[in-house]
């Protein structure tokens, strides 16, 4: 390895230096606020690197991480969004009697995974990356331990998250043996040389990493877990596995569809076209029957990945930009919405019941009127960075001739309206009483600049799009190079 290919991997240093230097001062003592401190730290660090890389040329490193602009800005949402999870977890960890250290280091571990995942060139890393992320969250979940509803949450997990790993692995297997490679740059050409016995092979391992990855992304009809693990996780966690974990996925699929060229086949179009349309719908339409707001919201994020895939299976760099800004305004509400979630949770239970949302505008009119502006940026609607990201999606399936899904991603989007509406309306009512409030404001602190943080930027992506626009187009001209 040369110094430039050690120093392209300096933000990976510091994402794996920053737990092991939390885990040392566990061992000392157990403070909540330092640790949350060096988390911070160890995640701004690494936001300074990639500042520091930016003008560097592109490196691969054994071949297994391509490490460009298109990477660091990925790795820059993901610690931004690692930062905002510690601040909530903060607020919500504090009223709590559990040991809260490790909650951290869990967070930066699957930070590290999501980040060698985005960065990957090679099925190996991919894999190594999707393993990280995935058994970091598997006790993310069952955190505070005391609640056994997460406990439930994270063995509904582990069984499922495994079974997947194990039906990518297999897939993964076939695609080995029918290419003999896994670097995604040498698969279009093996694959077009491959003797016509391998071509069975082929299509069954890509079947099968299809299923994988559609399990990780909750696309239907690989979701069934999603509600259940959103209900039953603590809502940081939720935040994280709605965010960091399905946004390196997706940033990964984004990359690996440019080299694999999947638009070309017709085959797989097709399918990737009909999961597309039928997460829209089946996302929007089961959440129009939802009474909890963490399963609401789960469902809202099955439709959401479903418009992704719309740019996805698009063609051209409007394509890529469109899927990395929509990616961005997803992140900034989801971790609003999950954020408001989280401050109102008491030290007793989650407040994801309709209930507790009733009159809050009359209670908690801060949390209420951050609440709408996710709610409506999520429903696409003008001047929210929401309604900029879809703009973009559709954009991008109209340049590209794609009008059943265009068609589809805007009807779903209108009954998508209806749920989001209802909880909006709900938080408006006046109370029969009002309800005390318990959460001391010096423990909600963090969570609120969090909070404050995500606001500005929903707004500011939907006002001022362009400085964000014109950075994501520097970074997606590199997506493969």
């Amino acid at each position: 390895m040369n110094p430039a290919e050690l120093r392209a991997l300096l933000p990976y240093i510091l994402l794996s230096a920053t737990p092991v230097v939390v885990m040392v001062a566990i061992s000392f003592g157990r403070h909540h606020r330092l640790v949350v401190g060096l988390t911070l730290l160890g995640l701004g660090a690494t936001l300074a690197s990639l500042v520091a890389l930016a003008s560097e040329p592109a490196q691969a490193p054994a071949g297994l991480l391509l490490v460009n602009r298109y990477t660091l800005f990925v790795i820059g949402l993901l610690a931004v969004a690692g930062a905002a999870v510690t601040l909530l977890a903060y607020s919500y960890l504090e009223a709590r009697p559990e040991q809260r250290e490790e909650f951290y280091l869990l967070l930066l571990t699957a930070t590290l995974g999501a980040a060698v995942l985005a960065a990957s060139l090679n099925f190996i890393s991919f894999f190594l990356g999707l393993e990280i992320l995935t058994i970091s969250l598997y006790a993310l979940i069952a955190y505070p331990r005391q609640d056994r509803r997460n406990f439930e949450a994270s063995a509904k997990y582990l069984v499922l998250a495994a079974s997947a790993s194990a039906i990518l692995l297999f897939g993964l297997a076939l695609l080995y043996a029918a290419l003999g490679t896994m670097a995604f740059a040498e698969m279009p050409a093996a694959a077009a040389t491959a003797p016509s016995a391998e071509k069975g092979w082929l299509l069954a391992g890509l079947s099968l990493v299809i299923a994988g990855v559609g399990f990780k992304l909750a696309l239907v009809p690989f979701h069934l877990w999603a509600p259940d693990i959103y209900e039953g996780a603590p809502a940081p966690a939720t935040a994280l596995v709605a965010t960091i974990s399905k946004g390196s996925v997706v940033a990964w699929l984004l990359r690996f569809v440019a080299y694999a060229d999947l638009r070309g086949s017709v085959t797989f179009f097709a399918i990737l076209s009909a999961i597309a349309i039928v997460s829209m719908f089946a996302g929007n339409l089961l959440a129009l029957f939802q009474n909890n707001v963490k399963r609401l919201l789960a469902y809202s994020s099955i439709s959401h990945l479903g418009y992704v895939l719309v740019a996805l299976l698009a063609s051209g760099d409007q394509a890529a930009t469109a899927v990395s800004f929509y990616l961005v305004a997803y992140f900034v509400t989801n971790l609003g919405a999950f954020g408001v979630v989280t401050l109102l949770s008491g030290a007793d239970r989650e407040a994801d019941r309709f209930d507790d949302y009733t009159g809050l505008f009359w209670r908690r009119p801060w949390l209420a009127g951050s609440l709408t502006a996710m709610l409506l940026s999520l429903a696409g609607i003008p001047l929210t960075a929401g309604f900029v990201g879809k703009f973009f999606l559709v954009l991008a399936g109209a340049g590209s001739a794609l009008w059943a899904l265009v068609l589809a991603l805007v009807l779903s989007s209108v009954i998508g309206l209806f749920y989001y509406l209802r909880l909006m309306v709900t938080m408006y009512l006046s109370p029969a009483q009002t309800k005390p409030e318990s959460a001391a404001p010096a423990r909600l602190l963090a969570g609120n600049v969090a909070l404050a943080g995500l606001l500005l930027l929903l707004l500011w992506l939907g006002l001022f799009p362009d400085a964000l626009i014109s950075l994501i187009n520097t970074a997606v001209i590199s997506l493969t190079g």
